[in-house]
């Protein structure tokens, strides 16, 4: 099923700028030298593609499509196809550019890619889809490969897709190679947790921060704004710790509960009502742009960039921000969370636990052997509450907020590797 992410942005900045903004403070703060510099920043390769589909109707269509790579200096490329018709190439760079950081935070050996074309899947036949993907794959069968570039899903795309790239790339190889891409059905290869693994990952986050913060989860509450994989996974194993959660939102509004919301309730109605929450009796609705501001201890963003923004931050009332998606908060936004106190967990490390277990499925296809459950979900959780101790331990070394410790975590690591190598 795809992943539809809800609420439209009101205030969207420019995210490669939101990106830069971020890196440059803390490469001030490592003092990091011009030519490595100028390497980091900038992308390493940015292709476009224009992709003629033949639609339902028989008439001709030519889609945009994006694959940008950030960096490869860790590893091969990583990173997820976006489908949706929003999509331009700023984000793309920008996601592309937060998955170097985030694999370098959760030290896998990746470097950071993402892909994009510019469409609407839910206006789209499943023919229609399936023919776009295994066009954008023959343009782009020189980028990808299991050690080169793998992508992943990420908004409107999903393991299905997954399967029919696999499935065109290894056509074009004359061999089967499951390992060129993440988040494939089970049966194609994929792994077991990777389906919840970003969702368990906030989760670890939130609940590491909440120890720092001295925060009892069974005395603690928070409302989750989106409720797709990410946000429903987040909400529903956060649950299970005993935290209440109190509102939860999705692309038809936002759903609020004094007493807490069922989320099992809720996950089971949403996923019989074709992914939505629309007409949920287990709460009242309320106004989505309320939800954020809502008096909870902890807020998890788990839907799009730029929901907190300038216009808004100041009546967030949570104790602690756990970032869900990619880029959630506006560069403008952070001065202001950091004078009130609010301690964040960032997108780069919170929502990071996809590309570990993305790494394992990765490693297991490369092994031809598969792990269990329990030891996927063990391994991500280790690496995750290691990953959240160093950049606590920098932000607490440098004085500086846990967004800027994991850049600077991240842009170290990459930093160093590059002079390794040898640079240039």
């Amino acid at each position: 099923m795809l992943y539809k992410e809800p609420a439209p942005i009101k205030d969207r900045e420019n995210p490669f700028e939101s990106m830069m903004s971020r890196f440059n403070i803390a490469a001030e703060v490592l003092g990091l030298d011009e030519e490595t510099y100028n390497v980091l920043k900038s992308p390493a390769r940015q292709v476009i593609v224009n992709v003629p589909v033949t639609m339902d109707d028989g008439k001709v269509r030519v889609f945009e499509g994006y694959r940008v790579v950030h960096s490869t200096i860790l590893g091969p490329s990583k990173g997820g196809i976006r489908y949706a018709p929003d999509v331009f190439l700023d984000e793309v760079k920008a996601l592309a550019a937060w998955m170097t950081w985030k694999c370098a935070v959760v030290d896998i050996p990746y470097g950071g890619a993402k892909g994009g074309i510019i469409c609407d899947p839910y206006s789209m036949s499943a023919g229609e889809i399936e023919r776009l993907t295994r066009a954008y794959t023959q343009s782009l069968v020189d980028i990808f490969g299991p050690d080169r570039d793998i992508p992943a899903p990420d908004m409107g795309t999903g393991p299905r897709e997954m399967a029919w790239l696999m499935d065109e790339y290894s056509k074009t190889k004359g061999s089967t190679e499951h390992a060129v891409v993440t988040g494939k059905p089970l049966v194609l290869g994929g792994s077991l947790g990777r389906v919840e693994a970003t969702g368990r990952g906030v989760m670890v986050s939130a609940m590491a921060a909440m120890d720092k913060l001295g925060m009892d989860p069974a005395k603690s509450t928070a409302a989750v704004q989106g409720f797709g994989n990410v946000g429903s996974w987040a909400a529903k194993l956060m649950a299970e710790r005993g935290v209440k959660i109190l509102g939860v939102s999705d692309v038809s509004g936002a759903y609020w509960n004094d007493n807490g919301i069922d989320i099992e309730e809720a996950i089971e109605y949403k996923n019989n009502n074709n992914g939505r929450l629309e007409g949920y009796k287990g709460a009242e609705q309320m106004d989505p742009d309320d939800l954020l501001t809502s008096k909870v201890d902890v807020l998890v963003p788990a839907a799009v960039e730029d929901v907190i923004t300038i216009h808004n931050v100041e009546k967030i009332q949570a104790r602690l921000i756990v970032e869900g998606a990619n880029g959630p908060t506006s560069y403008k936004a952070d001065k202001i969370i950091n004078e009130k106190g609010i301690m964040v967990v960032p997108d780069i490390l919170a929502n990071s636990g996809g590309v570990t277990v993305s790494y394992f499925e990765w490693v297991q296809n490369r092994m031809g052997f598969k792990w269990t459950l329990d030891r996927v979900n063990e391994r991500a959780e280790r690496i995750m509450n290691e990953s959240f101790e160093r950049v606590y331990a920098a932000s607490q070394k440098y004085n500086v907020p846990m967004r800027i410790a994991a850049y600077i975590v991240a842009i170290d690591k990459v930093a160093m590797t590059y002079k390794y190598r040898g640079g240039f």
